[in-house]
């Protein structure tokens, strides 16, 4: 699933024909209407809690429902894996845990493996198993408690990182570009924000 797509408001596609063409877009012209096809469309947009915009244009649909329908979109074909890249990347705080709760779901109910490639995982980290963090040239890999610690992440970026566990979500706080220099690490800086 792409980081995020254009739409445009005024382009006459419902939300439902976006979650069909994930069944024959890939075919030349268009689909014949059949009971299956529709059954197919309508149960993926229950599955991702979009049945109430369904008749909606696309281009219209705030950032979280568009999210929402690329989804399913993308899961109607019954994948063995989900590919998605920055899934969370603009949208508010309240969509932000909405995807997250229903990309977890998804994958529970619908035993798919999700790969999410992301530079914020802080959302996702009460529902992901593995973690391959990628830092300054540097490759962590393991449980979030392994990955996402002081230990591991300092290692990554060669200045010290504290790794808070607050209200059960964790803050990763780095040392500063001058204390790194100030051990003569030059090669490991990383502005961590």
């Amino acid at each position: 699933m792409p980081q995020r797509i254009t739409l445009d408001p005024d382009m006459p596609l419902r939300a439902r024909d976006l979650v069909g063409l994930g069944i024959d877009g890939q075919r030349f012209g268009l689909p014949l209407p059949s009971t299956t096809r529709r059954k197919q469309v309508d149960d993926m947009l229950e599955a991702v809690d979009a049945t109430r915009f369904a008749e909606s244009r696309v281009g219209n649909l705030s950032g979280g429902e568009q999210q929402r329908i690329l989804i399913a979109h993308a899961l109607i074909s019954r994948p063995r894996l989900l590919l998605l890249d920055e899934p969370l990347a603009n949208l508010d705080l309240g969509s932000e845990q909405e995807v997250v709760d229903l990309l977890a779901r998804i994958a529970r109910e619908q035993r798919i493996a999700v790969l999410i490639s992301t530079h914020d995982m802080n959302p996702l980290l009460p529902v992901m198993d593995r973690i391959v963090y990628i830092a300054n040239g540097r490759i962590a890999t393991g449980t979030t408690a392994e990955v996402v610690s002081s230990e591991s992440l300092t290692k990554l970026y060669g200045v010290h990182v504290d790794v808070i566990h607050v209200h059960d979500r964790i803050l990763v706080v780095a040392g500063r570009r001058e204390e790194a220099l100030q051990h003569g690490d030059t090669e490991s800086i990383v502005e961590l924000v």
